[in-house]
C-alpha cells in the first residue's frame, strides 16, 4: 500500500530555515522530520511512498533519491499548488484503490494498521484522524463567587482537530480538482455525503508548525523520549 506525504508547502511559519531548506527538511535529531514520517509508515510495513514535491522539491529529491530501504516515487505538483491538488496530480501514479496520504510537518505514534482497520471497517472514501490539541494558554477554574480555584497550564482541549494521517480509496478524487484545498471543499462535500469517517487518537500527537515546535521536538528526542517512534 502507497503513502502519498504532502511536501510541497513554503512553510513560512519556519522561516528561520525554510528560506534555505523546504520545511520536511527541517531536522529532528539531526534527520529530517519527512525521513522519521517514512520511518513510522516503513515500521508498519508500508514501504512505498510518493512524495508531493513543490517548494525546494530538489532537495527533498536529492537526500533521498538514494536511499534503498524504500521504493519512493518523487513527483513535482508546483510551486503555489493547495494540498487538494497535490493529491489529485499523484492520480496516476497510484497502483491500488486504497492509499495512506498525510502531511510532512507532523509525526505521532498512531497505530497505522489500526487505521488502516477503522477505515475499511467503516467503508467510507475517507479517514481522517483527529486529535485532541492542547491548549495555546493555561486555563483557569473560576467559581460563581470569582475566586480562583485551579491554574491549568495548556492542558488537552476537548475538541478535534484534524490530525492527518488519512486512508483514501480513489473515490476522492471525484472530489478534488487541481486548485482544490483538500480541508475546504473536498472534505465539507464528503461530510455532507457521509463519506468521510474519524479515526479518534489519544496519543502522541504534534505539528511542527513553528520554530518553537521544533524545538520541542528536538528536546523529547534529545532526551531519549521519541514517543512518535516504533521499534521495527
Amino acid at each position: 500500500m502507497q503513502t502519498v506525504i504532502l511536501c510541497g508547502g513554503k512553510g513560512t511559519r519556519l522561516r528561520e530555515y525554510t528560506e534555505i531548506i523546504p520545511k520536511p527538511m527541517v531536522e529532528i535529531g539531526g534527520k529530517p522530520i519527512l525521513w522519521h514520517l517514512m520511518r513510522l509508515y516503513a515500521s508498519y510495513g508500508f514501504k512505498e511512498f510518493i512524495l508531493c514535491l513543490g517548494y525546494k522539491g530538489e532537495i527533498i529529491r536529492d537526500y533521498f533519491k538514494d536511499n534503498k530501504e524504500w521504493n519512493i516515487t518523487f513527483v513535482d505538483t508546483g510551486q503555489e499548488t493547495n494540498t487538494g491538488g497535490r493529491i489529485k496530480k499523484i492520480e496516476e501514479y497510484l497502483k491500488e484503490d486504497l492509499f495512506f496520504a498525510t502531511y510532512a510537518d507532523g509525526l505521532a505514534n498512531v497505530n497505522l494498521q489500526n487505521l488502516l482497520n477503522h477505515h475499511n471497517e467503516k467503508q467510507k472514501i475517507a479517514t481522517l484522524t483527529t486529535v485532541n490539541p492542547l491548549s495555546q494558554f493555561g486555563i483557569i477554574d473560576i467559581d460563581d463567587d470569582h475566586t480562583i480555584l485551579k491554574f491549568k497550564e495548556k492542558p488537552l482541549m476537548n475538541q478535534w482537530i484534524n490530525g492527518g494521517f488519512f486512508v483514501f480509496n480513489k473515490e476522492i478524487f471525484k472530489y478534488l480538482d487541481e486548485d482544490s484545498v483538500l480541508e475546504k471543499v473536498p472534505f465539507e462535500k464528503l461530510a455532507e455525503d457521509r463519506q468521510i469517517s474519524a479515526y479518534k487518537f489519544k496519543g502522541f500527537w504534534k505539528c511542527m508548525d513553528t520554530f518553537k515546535d521544533m524545538q520541542e521536538l528536538n528536546e523529547l528526542y534529545a532526551k531519549e523520549n521519541s514517543p512518535w517512534e516504533v521499534l521495527e
